[in-house]
């Protein structure tokens, strides 16, 4: 578990960005690249780019492990938005950041003869390295940014209602099960046992697309501590879809279709009804009648109850549909 402590200044210094960054989605979204294990979405993203992947992704995936510790260079604390700018940034990453990150990650696995040349900040080697990451993006990221910035645009504005009315604790509160507040602790799904005080410096929520079931920080925040979160993925109706979303409604009724298809991804009976427009007593008899009807599961985590789809509802939710997600561009 990751704890966060804040301070009443960082209260007031915590703030969401302003969209999806393309350094963090690039580097995440190796991760879903080789996991197996994450669902369906990025089952069909993987099926859609596996064959256009430029052969320079192995250098990155050298770079990026599935599991644990990828340098921090290759995320840079402040957010920016843009592809040039973040890749600007990573490239002229200080000599003594890149042997300091690759020597963390050196540490736990065995690096390419190539990472030694790019610790000591040799140009041929970042040079590589920005075509790699460039290609990499070129074909697995940017077809589908638009998507992307939908579904990041849409946790934004879920989670900045509550605090125009309830300040920045409203704002921490509504954050997905994976993120807990307790005041003055925000807990943290996380894969160590960690401690992280802000110490007024206000922290940075980034939600992304491919951050997957637990959150993810720096190691070293020279700046702003940041917090990279995953979004409540929803899926896309256009063409096929709808009709599949239409045939959906038929069978279950309009409202306990989209109870179902908002229960994609994890989310609590609360969640539920912000996500369909109902009460919340509505919802949680819904869910009970799609539980019984082995479409849902339900949890209960500590106060709340958490919802996901069983493998027979995510079945009838996907026929003859397509994930937002990262359907293949055009189809």
């Amino acid at each position: 578990m990751l704890r966060i402590h804040f301070t009443g200044q960082d209260l007031g210094l915590t703030r969401v960005a302003a969209g999806p960054v393309p350094m963090w989605e690039t580097m995440l979204s190796l991760h879903s690249l080789r996991q197996q294990n994450q669902g369906l979405v990025p089952a069909r993203w993987r099926r859609s780019v596996g064959p256009k992947l430029p052969r320079s992704t192995g250098l990155l995936t050298a770079l990026v492990p599935t599991r644990g510790y990828f340098p921090d260079f290759l995320t840079p604390a402040d957010p920016l938005y843009d592809l040039d700018e973040g890749l600007d940034a990573v490239l002229s990453t200080p000599r003594a950041r890149l042997r300091r990150d690759l020597s963390l990650l050196a540490g736990g696995r065995r690096l390419p003869p190539w990472t030694r040349s790019l610790a000591d900040g040799e140009p041929d080697a970042v040079t590589l390295l920005g075509r790699a990451v460039r290609g990499y993006h070129e074909a697995a990221i940017a077809p589908y940014w638009e998507r992307i910035r939908a579904q990041v645009d849409h946790e934004r504005l879920r989670v900045s209602t509550p605090m125009l009315g309830g300040g920045t604790e409203a704002l921490l509160s509504a954050l997905p099960p994976c993120l807990r507040w307790r005041r003055p602790v925000l807990e943290a799904d996380y894969p160590v046992d960690r401690d992280l005080r802000l110490d007024g410096r206000g922290l940075l929520l980034i939600p992304s697309f491919f951050c997957w079931r637990t959150s993810i920080t720096l190691l070293h925040h020279d700046r702003t501590p940041v917090l990279v979160y995953p979004v409540q993925h929803r899926l896309l109706e256009e063409g096929p879809a709808a009709q599949g979303r239409s045939s959906l409604a038929k069978l279950l009724g309009p409202t306990r279709a989209a109870v179902l298809e908002a229960a994609e991804g994890r989310c609590t009976t609360g969640e539920l009804a912000q996500r369909v427009g109902i009460l919340i007593s509505s919802a949680s008899q819904h869910a009970t009648v799609l539980r019984n009807a082995g479409l849902l599961t339900s949890t209960r985590v500590s106060n709340t109850v958490v919802h996901s789809l069983t493998p027979l509802g995510s079945q009838l939710l996907y026929r003859g549909s397509v994930p937002l997600t990262l359907a293949e561009p055009g189809r």
